[in-house]
């Protein structure tokens, strides 16, 4: 007998029907001798229904009101599936974050999660019952209900797995398991039988949707073991593993396509020491996390350009913040730009092979797709390009680098 945590996303849980079918794959591990722990997030849809409303009333500067609003969602999911399970005869007991024991820093939206009271979760599973907890969500010292962003269902589910030692953590999503890149974009798309932490962490922090980044991280810092599941084509999935001698992995695994991309430049900075500093930590006082950053070469007027790279969502509060920078330090004028994407090769590989750079920008260059910003890393090549590219450029490499070949 094991202890497993199963996590299912909002695409699993999206009807009362699914919620049931949801119900049958938990009684199938209990049926198999197993401790089942399950974590969901909310009903597809649901969040963004309740982040619309939000929005109408402008909770901008009210966080915590916020959080407690869009908590509510992962309580109804787990709420009816304890009711489906309860009424074939299992012992299911829903549990909301402050419930669970998930104790998390004081930051709402955002929140880190920095311990677990699994006292609860651990009473139920000793009388035979089957815990399911609110993912998305915990508390913080002050008691105040905090969320940990999108896709923080991911993370709570493995973070439970590690605090209680799990044998496996199972996540459950509406694909069959994680692909050589999105299928609805390259149907050549290949399922992928295993894949390291390494990439995968990387995968999710390009733009990959099937696992939230912070999950990734916590599964490889405690080793928990996981698997990325189809809640409705049963099949072996993915294994998320880390990297052995035996494996062999190819040059790249994986085309990821970020979408959610917007570029900021300040224009005729003066070039002197410390201005980069006073650019980017006026960002980072906020909050607002950057990626890729340029800087041109100084002009005969001593000034240079400054651009980096951004999420989308935090465009018009970075703008804002940059409109007031561009004055401090005398620069000429901020420029924008929300039509950019970013699109990555990711592969273990690549560490032993040269020529990934050529073959990629060769590729995209016989496309006519050209590239504004590049950052590489020992695993990864990212270029910055015109979002109307997007599909073209991941068709391209995927193509490139023969990914649809098993």
């Amino acid at each position: 007998m094991g202890l497993i945590v199963q996590k299912f996303g909002g695409s699993s849980v999206g009807s009362i029907d699914k919620i049931r079918h949801v119900a049958t794959l938990v009684k199938k591990e209990v049926d198999a001798g197993n401790q089942v722990v399950v974590v969901l997030s909310a009903m597809q849809g649901e969040t963004d229904r309740l982040i619309a409303m939000a929005n109408e009333m402008h909770v901008d500067s009210h966080s915590r009101e916020y959080d407690m609003l869009v908590s509510t969602g992962e309580q109804v999911s787990t709420s009816l599936l304890a009711i489906s399970l309860n009424s074939i005869g299992h012992d299911a007991q829903s549990l909301a974050g402050w419930q669970a024991g998930v104790k998390t820093e004081s930051r709402h939206r955002h929140a880190r999660i920095l311990d677990i009271d699994t006292k609860k979760i651990q009473t139920i599973l000793n009388r035979g019952g089957i815990p399911i907890v609110t993912g998305f969500q915990g508390f913080d010292q002050h008691q105040n209900v905090t969320t940990l962003g999108r896709g923080g269902s991911d993370t709570t589910a493995v973070a439970i797995a590690a605090k209680l030692g799990a044998d496996a953590c199972h996540i459950y999503t509406d694909v069959e398991g994680v692909f050589t890149t999105d299928p609805r974009i390259e149907p050549a798309a290949r399922r992928l039988n295993q894949i390291t932490f390494e990439e995968m962490l990387e995968l999710a922090s390009l733009g990959a949707k099937v696992l939230q980044i912070r999950s990734v991280e916590f599964a490889g810092k405690y080793n928990v073991p996981l698997k990325v599941l189809s809640t409705f084509n049963p099949g072996p999935g993915t294994i998320i593993t880390y990297e052995d001698e035996s494996m062999e992995n190819p040059i790249v695994s994986g085309i990821a396509i970020d979408r959610n991309q917007a570029k900021i430049s300040i224009l005729g900075v003066p070039d002197s020491p410390g201005v980069a500093t006073k650019i980017l930590s006026a960002i980072s006082e906020e909050g607002i996390e950057i990626d890729m950053i340029v800087q041109n070469v100084p002009r005969e007027d001593g000034t240079i350009d400054f651009s980096f790279s951004l999420g989308r969502a935090d465009y018009d509060h970075a703008m804002l913040i940059m409109d007031r920078v561009c004055t401090t330090i005398g620069a000429r004028n901020v420029d924008g730009d929300l039509s950019i994407a970013k699109l990555s090769v990711v592969g273990v590989g690549m560490k032993s092979h040269a020529g990934v750079a050529t073959t990629m920008f060769d590729a995209l260059s016989s496309e006519n797709i050209n590239l504004h910003m590049i950052s590489t890393s020992e695993i990864k090549i990212s270029v910055v390009i015109d979002e109307k590219y997007s599909e073209l450029g991941v068709r391209t490499l995927h193509s490139a680098f023969n990914l649809a070949e098993s």
